[in-house]
Parts: structure tokens; sequence; C-alpha cells
């Protein structure tokens, strides 16, 4: 399989979350991808999330429910370790759908809300951090040819 050459950020399309255009961060330190979730629950074997907060141009309020979900944990740069909860959902990138773990962080002092790791990437993409928005400038660009 070809790998497609992605920058350092983008912008991504979550088919199954219903979000579209989303900042991403390309992290090829971090293991894990994140989302960034403002509240989650978890009762009688549901986890019951919101992404985003009310900061976010894309907050709505509407709750998620995931019925298969994971615990696992994180470790990060200064060596501390987290337990997250884990979801799998979809993303959208240069006109593909791929699969895609994530595991659920607050991130709202953050600039951006999802941070794809070396998981997802692996065997998929390149990262040069020379380009920004790629796969979102090619989805851009294909919406101008095309006839109404």
């Amino acid at each position: 399989m070809q790998k497609i050459t992605i920058g350092r950020t983008d912008k991504a399309d979550f088919p199954k979350l219903g979000f579209e255009n989303i900042d991403i961060k390309i992290d090829t330190g971090a293991y894990t991808s994140s989302i960034h979730c403002h509240s989650f629950i978890e009762q009688e074997n549901k986890l019951i999330c919101t992404f985003f907060d009310v900061k976010h141009p894309y907050y709505n309020g509407k709750e998620f429910i995931f019925t298969e979900y994971d615990i696992t944990a994180v470790k990060s740069s200064n060596g501390e370790i987290q337990y997250r909860y884990e979801v799998q959902s979809s993303i959208k990138l240069f006109n593909k759908t791929y699969k895609i773990s994530l595991t659920l962080s607050s991130r709202e002092d953050m600039r951006f809300p999802v941070l794809l790791g070396r998981k997802f990437l692996t065997k998929k993409f390149i990262v040069d951090t020379e380009f920004i928005d790629v796969s979102y400038n090619l989805k851009k660009n294909e919406h101008k040819n095309t006839f109404s």
C-alpha cells in the first residue's frame, strides 16, 4: 500500500460522529489518537459522552452513547500514566474513510481538539512537517471543480 504524505496539521471528517472539517494535529510522538471530550460518564455498561466544549464551534451538547469501549493506559511524554476510555470510530482523510481508535481526553486548553498518533498513522501516511491542511485543501479544490 502506497503511503500518502500528510502535513503537521489538517482538517478531517468523522462520519460516524457527524463532524466535518475538524482541526487535527499529527503527533508522531504519541502512540494513540485522542479527541477532546467535554464530559463522559459510564452507566449500565454504556459510555455516554459529549465531544468538544462550549468554546468550540462544533459543540452542540449532543450526547453520544457507546456500548463498545475499552479503558486503555496512555503514557505521557513525562512518563505519567493516565487511564482513558477508548472508542472506535471512523475518520475521513484524502477522500478515504479509515477506522480509528480514539481515546477520550480533555483537550480544552489545546488548539487542536484531535490528535492523531502513530497507531493510526503507521503504514498509511508519511508526515512532512513542511505542509499543513493537505487533505483539506484537496477536498476544497475538488468541490471547486464540480458543476451544479
